[in-house]
């Protein structure tokens, strides 16, 4: 005779092993994003921080701004996250994983934008996170990690949040004026948050298994190449320096062309030979002098002093550094057969390059594999919160096309399905890294 007991624990055991072997074994690469709510969350999201003829200017700390963060934290209240805000603003969404022991999976972006910006820069990367945790709610998975959507704040104002993240934030970056008018101390109060608690928001080094970041690709070369995903080996790191040139200022009518001493002339020459320099170097490296002052700035006067700002990006220190000597070589010569000083000072802006970690990178191509999605390898020549999260713990980044290769601008515009293609890597991406 059976026991009746011993029937109901065997038939709760096969129950119990039935459901954790499907927990387990379930075909990921048949679970997909919802494109059409993509792209509804991205036009609801963009509603938020219009100026007064309707052009995107949700920047850090302003009433849209705002907004905009009260909306996200409400999808992530309804998909049931665990949310929380730390000191320096950063919206945090926590879904407990299976396994209490481990730590988790974070990814995620921003959604404050530039001023007269465009509604898709750092937006799809959030909406895309919150995609990813819908769509795992709604096939019941239980990641094995703890799975962490981070809403970093103010990232076109100097990745703020995400310099929190590793204590890179002191009292002077606090006094700084941001694009709202506030100070970033006074926006991170406007946010909610105590600015003088700051160092509470700097994560420890292994608090988190890895990073992940969505982002829009800021130069065209996927489209133009025709490829659906961008996997980025790097996050190049920029110098800047002001550039002085002192000459003499004189009367432009009665002064011969062969006894001046003219600043501007002498600039002109060296921005021409930085691009030359630049050109010249192997590489994707970029350069660029966007701001220039002439004084007197008289139509009849020849310009005495000019003023000027010089760039470097690349992956690497080392190069831009010899770029730099090598433009400082040739200023030197401008500057003996124009009669002028030329002095360089570096503005200590610098942000250092930023690899990401190769075995993620690995995780990244194999998604876009099983998706049967064109990839490329690119770096990135801007800079994101993953430049600084990879400080932190290892980190990759996952570029969609954008239209033109345009961002920053009210023109920025990607596909809905190129954005579900990038979530769908995302989603993959976190699924393969919970396994290992």
């Amino acid at each position: 005779m059976i026991n009746p007991n011993s029937s109901i624990c065997i038939a709760f055991l096969l129950f119990f092993f039935s459901g954790a072997v499907c927990q387990t074994t379930f075909n990921s690469k048949n679970i997909k994003v919802n494109q059409e709510r993509i792209e509804k969350r991205i036009s609801e999201l963009a509603q938020f921080g219009k100026d007064s003829v309707g052009n995107g200017y949700r920047v850090a700390y302003s009433k849209g701004d705002q907004e905009g963060r009260a909306y996200i934290i409400s999808l992530m209240k309804k998909e049931g996250l665990n949310v929380s805000i730390d000191y320096a603003g950063n919206i945090i969404g926590i879904r407990k994983g299976k396994d209490l022991m481990k730590n988790p999976i974070a990814f995620g972006s921003h959604i404050d934008m530039v001023p007269n910006g465009g509604n898709y820069d750092g937006c799809v990367g959030v909406i895309s996170a919150l995609e990813v945790i819908e769509i795992l709610n709604e096939q019941n998975i239980i990641t094995s990690h703890p799975l962490e959507v981070i809403v970093f704040a103010n990232e076109e104002g100097g990745e703020i949040g995400s310099h929190a993240f590793l204590g890179h934030l002191n009292k002077d970056v606090l006094k700084a004026v941001s694009k709202s008018g506030l100070t970033i101390g006074k926006g991170i109060e406007a946010i909610g948050r105590n600015p003088d608690s700051i160092d509470m928001a700097k994560r420890k080094a292994g608090s988190l298994v890895a990073y992940l970041e969505l982002h829009i690709e800021q130069g065209g070369y996927l489209e133009k190449d025709k490829n659906d995903i961008g996997i980025v080996e790097g996050i190049v790191g920029i110098e800047e320096w002001e550039v002085t040139v002192n000459g003499f200022a004189n009367h432009a009518g009665t002064t011969p062309m062969n006894n001046r001493q003219d600043a501007l002339l002498a600039a002109s020459k060296l921005i021409i030979s930085c691009h030359e320099i630049i050109r010249s170097t192997t590489g994707r490296q970029v350069g660029n002098v966007g701001k220039i002052v002439a004084e007197p700035g008289a139509p009849n006067v020849i310009p005495g002093k000019v003023v000027f700002n010089l760039e470097l990006r690349d992956l690497s220190s080392e190069k831009i550094w010899k770029m730099f000597k090598e433009i400082e070589m040739k200023a030197d010569t401008i500057a003996k057969t124009s009669g002028v000083t030329i002095s360089f000072k570096n503005l200590n802006m610098s942000s250092t390059p930023a690899l990401m970690d190769k075995n993620i990178q690995m995780v990244i191509i194999a998604s876009a594999k099983d998706l049967g999605l064109r990839y490329s390898i690119m770096q990135s020549g801007a800079g994101h919160d993953a430049q600084e999260m990879a400080g932190l713990t290892p980190s990759g980044m996952i570029f969609i096309p954008s239209a033109g290769g345009i961002s920053h601008s009210p023109k920025e515009f990607s596909r809905s399905v190129d954005m579900a293609n990038g979530a769908n890597v995302l989603l993959q991406s976190i699924l393969k890294l919970d396994t290992k």
